[in-house]
């Protein structure tokens, strides 16, 4: 009877206690080891047995659950360390792929596997104390059940909490961060010895999570075969969210075009939530993505990054080809970012891969996990990867040299180019863009504006590319149906005010816009949104300098024919009459015109100066006293913010009334080259009523309260203080508002 106890308590039944799964199928045949765990004790004293008082039976019963419980422990752990996953040789991966699918071998699980070597651990305990009361009970002539009771009464704590949470991983099919979550949870109990072994299974987990976060955030693998770690592959979420094998494979092969870590850097890696446990913050899970990412960049660097001096730009410069007769100017060879004899450890050194791995070591070895440890751990991992990324982006790749190109171009900061082009391709634009050779026509402008303005040593023009994208639009919406005087110069009522591009009827030609080319690591960097973010504003700002420009040629030229005609004709008194009364006649349109460039002229000096060169000047203070990337990545998110909002491009009722006053100007300075169609006042009234009634509407709204109280108010009051610094906005603004067509004189403006 001694030795049958003992048994059951290793899990073996016998005669006299026997297992009723067991029993009712056919007597001492054993379970399958792939059986479930079951859910109901089942060992019982058998039920023939007369001779035991009925306390002791009690005491028995009471005693063989531990049986019970260490079986199914001891099944559950046999199991999950089960290598027979492994495929063998013998075994060909089309088998292995059926086999999985029909559900024959169950998913494993490496956090499993480390919590059923705790189980194994806080099991042999017991089989010691096991061994313990059998030798006592051998060499000592004492009471059996009290000696047993006595030696086991803890493991009666321990073994049915265990047993209840296997239970619950089995049921659920918890694995990973979520087994993680669930035993960091059942280690707030008020049992000292339970908590140490659920303490104990914590930190095996921890140890699977550990190594996994090292070959993450040191070597930038991420092994995660099962699918358990916080931080996953995008075509696994695919996968698992039911995208077919044909798709992932169609866009893996249309991504390969592109450099491999910048796909993974924007689109390869993300956090899985349902494996992230909770608590671990989720600012940490981004740290923990950021520091992995990095590191795969540092340690996979593009092949083109080694030989870039020996390799010409060839597709941004291939716009200067296409044209004959200028060969080969503009094909600027590019400076090498790096150094050739630049080796891979110099990207990240060994010493600072060993720190990372001596920091992931020492939270191996503490028997608890502290959350403040971990944290601060992850914090100076990221710390370190993005101060080496920060190296490679902004010393070696010059960031800061691609920032003033994009200042240069997208912002117009050369803008004796940009003059010279807009003057090169003005009679081009004057017609309507031609669906297909639009972009091929504006080339040769383009070319020539930068052969008189742009010099070799410019090594960035290379990147920049001419480019029409939106030749979707109708040609009645260009300069020729303006000329003809069809209303629609207004906005589109219809348009949300946070669109940061306005989406009012333009000329065909506005669609212009500039594409940069950038290599690797600057796609970091540079991604597409930005890039496009740049392009709305380019668009923006270049038709206003079209505008002011066009409002100063028709000035200048009117003025050229005038004083020609005056000079044939001063000798004759009678024409001379006749074109001081012209000039007399046509006063209220050079005063409208005025009216328009003093507008005009404020609102690009607002940008360019107040707006352009102020956050200009602020991103460079930053990223003088910043080495972090993730911060230079916030700095420049921020600059580009302040120039959409400044610029009122996030404000859709103050941006159409902009691109509404420009198609006035465009409109006005269209008609001055046929002075005829001016004779008859009416159309000059109705330019100049919806001009006046658009700019006082402008005025109003950027006076109001929510802009006051909102970030653009300083820079909004110089903008305000140079439009109605002789208080004539203020005047006419209560005026012209919610007037119906007024027909008084035409208001002098003196802004000088």
């Amino acid at each position: 009877m001694l030795h049958e106890l003992l048994l059951a308590l290793l899990g073996y039944t016998g005669d006299l206690i026997v297992d009723e799964r067991e029993h009712l199928h056919s007597l001492g045949v054993s379970l399958s080891p792939d059986a479930p765990i079951s859910d109901e004790r089942s060992f019982k004293l058998a039920p023939d047995i007369s001779f035991i008082e009925l306390s002791d039976r009690d005491v028995i019963e009471r005693l063989i659950t531990l049986g019970f419980y260490y079986r199914e422990l001891d099944r559950f752990a046999t199991k999950s360390r089960n290598l027979s996953w492994i495929r063998s040789p013998s075994v060909s991966p089309l088998e292995r792929i059926s086999e999985l699918s029909k559900g024959k071998s169950e998913k494993p699980s490496l956090y499993r596997r480390a919590i059923a070597n705790g189980i194994v651990e806080i099991l042999s305990v017991y089989r010691s104390a096991v061994l313990q009361i059998e030798q006592r009970l051998l060499s000592e002539t004492l009471p059996l059940l009290a000696t047993v009771t006595q030696g086991l009464n803890k493991f009666l704590v321990l073994l049915p909490p265990l047993y209840e949470l296997v239970l619950e991983i089995e049921r659920d099919d918890i694995r990973g961060g979520q087994l993680l979550n669930l035993l960091h949870k059942r280690c707030h109990c008020g049992v000292p010895e339970l908590q140490t072994c659920i303490q104990r299974l914590l930190w095996h987990g921890h140890q699977v999570m550990y190594n996994q976060l090292a070959s993450w955030v040191v070597y930038g693998i991420l092994q995660d075969q099962h699918g358990e770690f916080f931080i996953r592959r995008q075509e696994d979420m695919n996968v698992e969210h039911g995208s077919s094998q044909t798709d992932i494979s169609r866009k893996l092969a249309r991504l390969s075009t592109d450099d491999t870590s910048l796909t993974d850097w924007h689109l390869g890696f993300h956090i899985y939530l349902d494996m992230l446990p909770e608590y671990i913050h989720m600012r940490v899970a981004e740290s923990v993505l950021f520091a992995g990412k990095a590191i795969r960049v540092l340690r996979n660097p593009s092949l083109a990054f080694w030989f870039q001096g020996s390799i010409s730009h060839l597709q941004s410069s291939k716009v200067f080809q296409k044209v004959q007769g200028f060969p080969g100017r503009f094909l600027f060879q590019k400076e090498p970012l790096v150094d050739l004899k630049l080796t891979g450890e110099d990207l990240l050194p060994q010493s600072e891969a060993d720190k990372i791995e001596v920091m992931l070591r020492d939270l191996k070895e503490s028997s608890e996990f502290h959350k403040r440890s971990f944290e601060c751990a992850v914090d100076s991992i990221k710390a370190i990867a993005a101060s080496h990324l920060w190296q490679l982006v902004v010393v070696r790749a010059d960031l800061n040299g691609h920032l003033k190109a994009l200042k240069d171009y997208f912002l117009l900061a050369k803008g004796d180019f940009f003059q010279c082009f807009l003057e090169e391709s003005r009679q081009l634009m004057r017609l309507p863009p031609r669906q297909s050779t639009a972009e091929a026509d504006l080339m040769i402008p383009f070319q020539l504006a930068a052969i008189k303005t742009i010099s070799e040593e410019d090594k960035y023009f290379s990147r920049v590319s001419l480019r029409m994208p939106s030749l979707g639009i109708p040609v009645k919406s260009t300069l020729l149906d303006v000329s003809k005087g069809k209303p629609g110069a207004g906005g589109n009522p219809g348009a949300t005010s946070s669109s940061i591009s306005s989406v009012a009827s333009h000329d065909g030609w506005d669609g212009i816009s500039l594409d940069y080319s950038v290599d690797w690591p600057l796609g970091l960097f540079f991604t597409q949104e930005v890039i496009s973010k740049y392009q709305k504003v380019f668009q923006y700002l270049l038709r206003l300098k079209r505008t002011q420009m066009e409002l100063d040629k028709s000035w200048a030229s009117v003025m050229h024919q005038d004083h020609i005609e005056f000079s044939k004709h001063k000798s004759d008194n009678t024409k001379s009459s006749m074109l001081l009364q012209r000039r007399q006649h046509f006063k209220p349109m050079w005063r409208v015109r005025e009216h328009m460039a003093f507008l005009i002229r404020n609102l690009q000096f607002y940008i360019q100066v107040d707006v352009i060169e102020s956050q200009w000047n602020v991103l460079q203070g930053r990223i003088q006293n910043s080495h972090d990337f993730t911060e230079l990545v916030g700095f420049h998110q921020e600059y580009l913010s302040a120039l959409i909002s400044q610029s009122f491009l996030d404000i859709g009722s103050v941006s159409r009334i902009l691109d509404s006053i420009m198609k006035l100007c465009l409109q006005f300075c269209w008609n001055i080259e046929n002075q005829e169609s001016f004779t008859n006042s009416s159309e000059l009234e109705h330019i100049t009523e919806e001009f006046n009634k658009k700019s006082n509407s402008l005025y109003t709204i950027l006076r109001s309260s929510r802009l006051a109280g909102s970030q653009r108010a300083p820079f909004l009051r110089r903008f305000l203080l140079r439009l109605n610094f002789n208080s004539f906005f203020e005047a006419t603004a209560r005026g012209v508002l919610n007037v119906v067509r007024p027909r008084p004189a035409l208001p002098i403006l003196n802004p000088n």
